[in-house]
């Protein structure tokens, strides 16, 4: 059973058919000196195959133009490898002077002649090159096919491109195997090859449908001639192609004797529309350089050979492929390339950029020539183990190959002369890093180029689970998908499935191997995994792990594709529950979620708080999507995303995170959902959740909490599954996760960004929203800031109009690049491409003078140190990108049909602080216009075009020269560019607002059109008038209205009464929570609510305080802290009766027992009043009797009562 000694991964569709197909092709083709004019190739008008004309070695065109339609609807053709491996062992494509038609010509191109050099040729197809896209060619005798103005040859040697005086001199575009004043030769009559001398070309579309033999052969040529020749190109597919040779072509300047002394060499073309691929045949080399370049008149040899190489046009790009072009080393052309074993072919891929194919011998001085290492593919997963193929050096197998990622060294191997081949290591980092093939431990570092690491999240998800098995709580299957290609075409291939698990124990992050799930099982593409097969044998081990990742790798590499390392497919982290479930079971019991739930709540306590270094979630989606310095999609979440399942936020519809890391390494997410509403977990559970650890690290990116990817699924997301998604949501645990430990920040105290924009001729609203208009011409400030906090310098680039086809000259500029660059950041430049190289990518986007490209969905956010670069989702096209600063200031790019605009986001903490064309930004235009010195213009009015422009705008441009009031210029500039190049004071633009004045009086167009087209936009008035283009005039008003409506609209600021506490087994009628809301709290069924039911957000931005009635006893303290979260509560109904019982027994008891004790003290009293009353009544009497008897003046009685008397009284 064969195991992985370290984790890798496959990344590209296009890594390992190169290495299936090694040395399919075995080729000698003899070396022909340059004294020697003998062509080594025989053909025949006559050559057959299969008893029909050979069209590979015949001289005479398999079809006729009348027979064009019968490539489409011949006999299917079926061709057989030996067939293949015959067609291939010719170095020259085939090319006919026979047949094709009347004149029985072929693809000879009678109308070249020596007086007439060059002839148009249609292509009928798109044809990338250089970032340009073609449908036509000009082909010369001069040894270049152009596809513009052909190349003057200047007198000066060597020559150089791109002109940099473009366009005062014209800079064409073409492609030069032999670029040198050439003239048809002639023959000496012993070649082998009788056909005619001069210039062949031929074209053949639409290869993928064609059945007819030569289309398939020619077709299947191609295509395993450019796989097997280049790196990055394993599943290219030609579907158009076009093959210009030169034959028996001779030098200009040369004497009568000098005409047989010629050269022979071919270009063949290929292209599926997306992807070009050229090819140099040199098959004969007798002469190099004509006598204007020095050359002799009697051989050619000596002054400056022929220029070889690449140039894009229009004064951009160039590409001369030294060391052989315009060098002594030019006659080691032919016995250099063996592309396909062929000493002589040379091969390149075009399309964006030029990417040689073949290597260069370690002979010539590197340091020199500054060659690029090409490599495919230039991405991988962290993780490791993407297969990487490289191109350079000439390899040697007995030499010893490195090579080199940052400073991870891994052995490579060699696959023949040009193609190497080596595993790219775990490292744990992301963005770009340094990569270097060293052989036979040379350390020289001439051979480099720079690889992207992408984290496990945003990198292409190669093993799937399509039926989410690996989320659920006690799956019965785990159904595995992957691609079977990515790791070779062989389905009967043995493959192995292992589990791998991540843990952070200490301050250094491990992956272990836990368990080999599937071992040489076939290639299929799906395996299906039964959890319970795994109870027994597991190791101890595994249950200290809570995340892993799934790989698939080749069983054993040697016998599969015949290199001792293994392509390994990474899956994404995902849960252990499917896997550790039963022992869970056994060690935690029934409750096992809720343990390590408990368990990591019990870890993340003990760590540092993170949550107050966040950033405040925007109160909106709209402000969300609009705060461009610190908020980017989330790949997850993204309503504009290709796959958007918010499987972890049900409900949401959009989800931002922050663009950086804080200085913890911690990161925000924010959910809105359906409304645009922030998502809060004080609502639900699916609320947005603030991170420990962000999703694309922090430096040091190999310390625990700090590893891409990796540590946020570890920190963040895997801890939701027990306490959450696996537990109900108003249990303990959950509770605890979205009140405590994860809790939603409300966007309470949130600010947004101020905004500034530029716009057409170029057109400007500075941060405090003044309006004004500057057509300077060059490179200028539009912001900076430089104090002990911030570092950021914005700066733009303004380039004259293109002149008009009805006036001439247009005096007006427009912005066609933005350079920025903050604290210790690398600089992002972001230009808008010449339209004729719009046909894929918009806009260029160069970060540290090396361009990157966001076309793939893996590359949509690219990290670089202090900044990160993203494009939208849903554009394809690179015209839409934003960078976003540590500092939280964020550049947005846009363009639209060639026209550009550029907007500056800056937080709060930049108040004050600016300056340049975008002004001080203070809350008040009075001090927007400030100088680089620090003073205010002497501007008369921001409407006054003429004062703006030398008062003000004119005094911030910048140039190389750095200064501390202005900085130094950003800009890359390339071909020997500097800020001069640009740079223009002395321009002079239109200063007028009216427009009237502006709009010649010998023009159709009249001022009452531009009015009624541009309403009451001035930015649109200026620009069609000064441009007669109606276009300039609907782009100025589009930008200008799109930049006010998100002004006042997606950045005005919402006042938030924050977050209202959903009752425990309760509802809200609403989420909402801005002034004017009111909400009504409601119980799940069998509960009752109790407290407060009804709140209302008021103005001033708080809840409203129910008012305090005469009835309430509370203390002035009780109701200081009165808290509705405990006041308004939803109770079991049981409970409640309970309670209510008790309350209205508490009630009565407490009025009957009042009532009794009153009673019992009332009769109490009354009898004991009454007992005293008994007792004092006798006293009374006899005191009475007393005064009677003893009162003189009292009657006596009769004798005869007194004992009557005295009985009485006893």
């Amino acid at each position: 059973m064969a195991r992985c000694n370290f984790c890798v991964k496959l990344k590209n569709l296009s890594l390992l058919v190169t290495l299936v197909i090694c040395f399919s092709v075995s080729v000698a083709v003899a070396y022909s000196d340059i004294s020697d004019d003998v062509e080594f190739i025989n053909p025949s008008s006559s050559a057959t195959y299969n008893g029909v004309l050979d069209p590979m070695k015949s001289r005479v065109d398999p079809f006729n133009p009348e027979e064009q339609s019968g490539r489409q609807i011949a006999t299917n053709y079926i061709l057989n490898p030996s067939r293949l491996n015959e067609i291939r062992s010719e170095m020259l494509y085939p090319f006919y002077d026979q047949g094709g038609g009347g004149e029985n010509i072929g693809d000879f191109q009678k109308h070249i002649k020596d007086n007439s050099p060059q002839i148009t040729k249609h292509l009928d197809f798109l044809l990338p090159f250089f970032g340009f896209g073609y449908n036509y060619t000009w082909v010369s005798i001069h040894g270049f096919l152009a596809f513009s103005d052909g190349p003057t040859l200047s007198p000066t040697y060597p020559l150089t491109f791109p002109i940099v005086d473009y366009p005062k001199q014209s800079d064409p575009s073409f492609i030069g195997p032999f670029y040198s004043k050439c003239k048809i030769g002639e023959l000496r009559g012993d070649e082998l090859d009788p056909r005619r001398s001069g210039v062949y070309f031929r074209k053949e579309m639409n290869l993928m449908g064609r059945t007819d033999q030569y289309g398939v052969e020619l077709r299947e040529r191609l295509k395993w001639d450019i796989r097997e020749g280049i790196v990055g190109s394993e599943w290219f597919e030609p579907r158009h192609a076009f093959i210009v040779t030169w034959k028996n072509v001779t030098f200009a300047g040369g004497t009568i004797h000098a005409r047989k002394t010629t050269n022979t060499f071919q270009t063949v073309i290929a292209t599926d529309e997306t992807r070009t691929y050229v090819i140099f045949n040199y098959k004969h080399i007798g002469w190099t350089a004509h006598t204007e370049a020095g050359g002799s008149s009697e051989d050619g040899t000596g002054g400056t050979p022929a220029f070889i190489g690449f140039n894009a046009g229009n004064g951009t790009r160039s590409f001369e492929y030294k060391p052989y072009s315009q060098s002594p080393k030019f006659q080691s052309i032919l016995s250099s390339g063996y592309v396909n074993g062929f000493p002589g072919r040379h091969i390149f891929r075009v399309d964006e950029k030029i990417m040689p194919g073949q290597c260069i011998p370690e002979i010539f001085d590197m340091a020199a020539h500054k060659q690029m290492l090409t490599f495919a593919p230039e991405s991988g997963n962290l993780l490791g183990g993407t297969i990487v193929n490289v191109t350079g050096p000439c390899f040697d197998r007995s030499q010893k190959l490195t090579c080199r990622f940052n400073t991870l060294r891994v052995p490579g191997a060699v696959i023949d002369k040009n193609r190497a081949t080596c595993v790219m290591p775990r490292i744990y980092a992301t963005g770009y890093i340094d990569f270097y093939v060293e052989v036979d431990g040379s350390n020289d570092l001439h051979w480099k180029g720079k690889f992207l690491v992408e984290t496990p999240f945003t990198a292409p998800e190669l093993v799937t689970f399509p039926e989410s098995d690996q989320l659920k709580r006690e799956p019965q299957k785990l159904l595995i998908n992957w691609d079977y290609k990515n790791l070779t075409l062989d389905r009967n291939t043995a493959v192995s499935i292992t589990l791998w698990g991540y843990r952070e124990n200490t301050i250094t992050p491990e992956i272990v191997h836990l368990e080999t799930l599937a071992d040489a099982i076939p290639n299929t593409g799906e395996y299906t995994i039964n959890p319970k097969d795994f109870h027994r044998r597991m190791r101890d081990i595994a249950l200290n792990f809570e995340i892993g990742i799934v790989s698939v790798n080749i069983t054993y590499p040697s016998d599969a594709i015949g290199i001792p390392y293994e392509p390994i497919l990474w899956s994404r982290p995902i849960p252990l529950a499917w896997y550790l479930l039963p022992s869970w079971k056994d060690k935690y019991g029934r409750s096992w979620d809720e343990k390590i739930c408990g368990q990591w709540i019990v870890r993340d306590r003990l760590l540092k708080n993170f949550a107050s270094d966040l950033a405040i979630c925007p109160c909106s989606m709209d402000q969300a999507i609009a705060d461009k310095g610190r908020f980017l999609p989330d790949q997850n979440c993204d309503k504009d995303g290709k796959v958007s399942n918010c499987y972890l936020h049900e409900n949401a519809k959009h989800c931002v995170r922050s663009a950086m890391p804080t200085r913890s390494g911690s990161g925000q997410q924010c959910c809105y959902d359906m409304h645009g509403y922030l998502m809060m977990t004080m609502d639900n559970k699916w609320g947005g959740r603030p991170n420990r650890a962000h999703d694309y690290g922090h430096i040091p990116w190999n310390e625990a909490s700090k590893v891409p990817s990796l540590s946020h699924y570890l920190h963040d997301v895997a801890p939701f599954f027990p306490c959450c998604m696996w537990a109900h949501e108003h249990s303990w645990w959950c509770m605890t996760f979205r009140f405590e430990r994860r809790a939603s920040q409300n966007c309470v105290g949130y600010q947004p960004p101020a905004i500034a924009t530029i716009f057409g001729d170029p057109h400007i609203y500075t941060f405090d929203g003044l309006p004004y208009t500057f057509n300077g011409r060059g490179e200028f400030v539009l912001v900076k800031a430089k104090t002990d906090r911030h570092k950021l310098d914005v700066q733009g680039r303004f380039e004259q109009l293109p002149d008009s086809l009805i006036t001439g000259e247009v005096k007006a500029t427009l912005l066609t690049a933005i350079a920025a660059k903050d604290n210790q950041s690398v600089t992002v430049e972001v230009r808008v491409r010449p339209r004729d190289a719009q046909w894929r990518y918009k806009l260029d986007v160069i970060v540290d003078n090396h361009r990157v490209f966001f076309d793939r969905f893996p590359q949509k956010i690219q990290t670089f140190p202090g900044v990160t670069v993203y494009t939208p989702t849903a554009i394809q096209n690179q015209s839409h990108v934003i960078a976003m600063f540590e500092s939280g200031a964020g550049i947005e790019v846009i363009e639209n049909m060639g026209h550009m605009t550029a907007r500056v986001y800056l937080p709060m903490t930049y108040l004050n602080q600016t300056r340049g064309l975008f002004g001080n930004w203070s809350g008040t235009m009075d001090d927007d216009l400030v100088l680089p010195d620090g003073s205010i213009a002497n501007a008369a009015s921001s409407n006054n075009l003429d004062s703006i422009h030398n008062q003000f705008a004119i005094q911030w441009m910048v140039d190389e020269k750095e200064t501390d009031d202005k900085g130094y210029s950003l800009f890359y500039h390339e071909n020997g560019r500097t800020s001069s190049s640009y740079n223009d004071r002395l321009f002079r633009p239109v200063m007028t607002n009216d427009i009237r004045q502006i709009i010649p009086y010998n023009v159709t167009l009249k001022p009452e059109d531009v009015e009624d087209f541009c309403g009451d936009s001035w930015p649109c008035k200026y620009d069609y008038a000064v441009t007669l283009n109606r276009e300039y005039g609907h782009w100025a008003k589009y930008y200008q209205s799109q930049f006010v409506t998100l002004r006042d609209t997606g950045l005005r600021k919402i006042v938030s009464c924050g977050a209202l506490m959903t009752p425990i087994h309760g509802r809200k009628s609403t989420f909402k929570y801005t002034p004017g809301t009111k909400v009504e709290f409601d119980c799940d069924p069998d509960f009752v609510l109790v407290g407060e039911r009804r709140r209302e957000c008021l103005s001033s931005g708080e809840w409203n305080i129910p008012s305090r009635g005469a009835g309430d006893h509370r203390t002035e303290t009780e109701w200081l802290n009165w808290n509705p979260a405990k006041t308004t509560r939803c109770i079991e109904e049981g409970e409640h009766n309970a309670v209510s019982s008790a309350k209205t027994a508490g009630i009565v008891l407490g009025i009957i027992i009042p009532v009794v004790v009153i009673a019992l003290c009332v009769l109490v009293a009354y009898r004991r009043r009454n007992r005293e009353h008994r007792i004092e009544q006798p006293a009374y009497l006899t005191s009475n009797r007393d005064i009677q008897i003893t009162s003189p003046t009292t009657v006596s009685p009769p004798q005869g009562d007194a004992g009557s008397r005295k009985e009485s009284a006893a």
